[in-house]
């Protein structure tokens, strides 16, 4: 049976624009003036590879008597009891009303799932005082801008954590591969997400700062849906002064977070920035698979030379990130732009791969037999046995004699030979060494 997901909220807080946007059609009439919305309306919305049940209601309006509200009270309290969750919306413009703690009253009664979801939220100063919206009670409010898309992957993503499993469906489903595009301000992002999509979606202008929040766009790769993030460029601290640029910056790192895959862009006709070295930084210690992307290649003077000499810069400056993979695009005449969506799905895949313990300890013997570890202070380290504790990132525990005999040097060993063996291109590797006891 196909989970259903209902919307609820005050009369105008944009519950039909959001069942619009989720389904990606106009089914629901959306008017500026409140109760065009009195019936249930149903669609089916599908993200990640799952299908639900949306079903849109009329605005909760306890304040007014009569009939026909009643009766629209009636459908919305029918679509809450029979939902296996419900999206509370409230209107992050006019900001926390009366009519909102009502509804959360209703919601508590109904002891169903809900997840708060702060709807227009059109700016990033919208978006920052959705804070008040916790005094519902009802958990961290989801920002968003039904009417422009932002914010709807996140809300996804958090509409198929909170969904049981359909009858017949695997508890776990494969989830959109999620692809934050970060750079410094001006290197082309939003351009690059432009030229992927083939149509102008965003924003783009030659002054920095354009992008001041992050943007998800949902895209279709073969049978795959992927999520690309376009985030505001990020500057040295002492360079951002402005509140609203100030969480844009957040709202870029958070998009980080939330990825599989980073494009790191860097602008070809500009030296590596040690802004671009502390970007690359926080994508490695974040964990996030990566592809180092040389945007504006087609101002770079032909020939393998300048490829080769961006090539070094690279390796050189970033160097932590060995692993990442080179493309060299340009996002305003289209070249190399088509062979990146192809590259983020193999570094996702590498991101994602598993090993079977047997081979893994296979591997380990043969390594440390072609190059034991070094003995220090008369102590040498032992590696009794190693299994992979995770992936996205992959995550590999030893269990040893005494973890502190595991030196950086034979660390690093090792992992080379587990990229050797299995690959992983693109990802960065966490090894863990244990005590046994």
């Amino acid at each position: 049976m196909t989970p259903i997901v209902a919307i609820v909220g005050r009369p105008n807080v944009g519950k039909s624009t959001l069942f619009n946007r989720l389904i990606r059609r106009r089914l629901a009439i959306v008017e500026a003036e409140p109760g065009v919305t009195r019936d249930r309306i149903y669609s089916v919305a599908g993200w990640g590879g799952r299908e639900f049940t949306l079903v849109d209601t009329g605005g909760l309006d306890f304040g007014v008597d009569g009939d026909l509200q009643a009766a629209v009270r009636r459908q919305a309290q029918a679509a809450i009891d029979e939902a296996d969750l419900v999206l509370f919306l409230v209107d992050a413009r006019a900001g926390l009303n009366p009519g909102d703690h009502e509804v959360a009253e209703v919601l508590r009664r109904s002891n169903r799932p809900v997840i708060l979801v702060a709807n227009k939220a059109d700016s990033a100063e919208l978006a920052a005082h959705a804070a008040e919206f916790y005094a519902l009670g009802l958990g961290e409010p989801v920002p968003v801008s039904a009417e422009h898309g932002v914010g709807t992957g996140e809300l996804l993503d958090r509409v198929l954590n909170e969904l049981p499993p359909a009858d017949g469906e695997p508890a776990e489903e494969p989830a959109a591969l999620r692809i934050a595009i970060v750079g410094r301000p001006n290197v082309g992002k939003s351009s690059l997400l432009n030229s992927i999509l083939g149509q102008e979606r965003l924003i783009v202008a030659p002054e920095p700062g354009t992008t001041r929040d992050a943007v998800d766009v949902a895209v279709r790769q073969g049978d795959r849906e992927l999520v690309l993030i376009d985030t505001a460029g990020l500057r040295r601290k002492a360079r951002v002064e402005h509140p609203v640029e100030r969480y844009g910056v957040l709202r870029a790192l958070r998009a980080v977070d939330r990825a599989d895959v980073v494009f790191l862009v860097l602008d070809a006709t500009q030296p590596l920035a040690e802004q671009d070295q502390r970007i690359a930084g926080y994508v490695h210690e974040a964990g996030r698979a990566s592809i180092v992307v040389f945007n504006k290649w087609d101002l770079v003077e032909p020939g393998e030379e300048p490829r080769r000499a961006a090539t070094r810069a690279a390796r050189d400056r970033l160097r932590f990130l060995a692993y990442a993979p080179l493309a060299f695009v340009s996002a305003r005449t289209g070249r190399g732009v088509t062979r990146l969506l192809d590259l983020a799905e193999r570094v996702g895949r590498e991101y994602r791969k598993t090993v079977s313990t047997p081979d893994l300890n296979r591997l380990v013997r043969e390594a440390v037999t072609l190059t034991p570890p070094p003995a220090e202070r008369g102590k040498r380290l032992k590696i009794y046995y190693a299994a992979q504790a995770g992936s996205g990132p992959p995550r590999f525990i030893f269990f040893v004699n005494d973890p502190e005999l595991a030196h950086f040097s034979y660390q690093r060993y090792l992992e080379n030979r587990l990229r050797q063996a299995y690959g992983f291109e693109g990802t960065p590797i966490r090894l863990v060494f244990r005590s046994r006891r």
